[in-house]
């Protein structure tokens, strides 16, 4: 098993910055790929960005420019997501995704909202 703990969020004026980390403990070394997704008020959850074992990376083209997904070069057990350029279209709770040979895992969700 694998589980996954958020922290981060919070409120911050459009233009601003916030950083996510998510931390993972348990089978951290059967963890391949892990990545951020989000989910606003009435839609569905959406990727973010994710970042392979090797480091590849991936971003969703509304983020693109503005945030950056890192991962921990020692354990590769926590990931970050740097928020710049917030805006108020990126208030959602955000979600940790770690991926695994034994399965998909979830964090609990870190609340991020933007005002204008």
């Amino acid at each position: 098993q694998v589980q996954l703990v958020e922290s981060g969020g919070g409120l911050v004026q459009a233009g601003g910055s916030l950083r996510l980390s998510c931390a993972a403990s348990g089978r951290r070394s059967s963890i391949n790929s892990m990545g951020w997704y989000r989910q606003a008020p009435g839609k569905q959850r959406e990727l973010v960005a994710d970042i392979s074992s090797g480091g590849t990376t991936d971003y969703a083209e509304s983020v693109k420019g503005r945030f950056t997904i890192s991962r921990d070069d020692n354990a590769k057990s926590t990931v970050y997501l740097q928020m710049n350029s917030l805006k108020p279209e990126d208030t959602a709770v955000y979600y940790c995704n770690a991926n695994s040979f034994l399965g998909e895992y979830w964090g609990q969700g870190t609340q991020v909202t933007v005002s204008s």
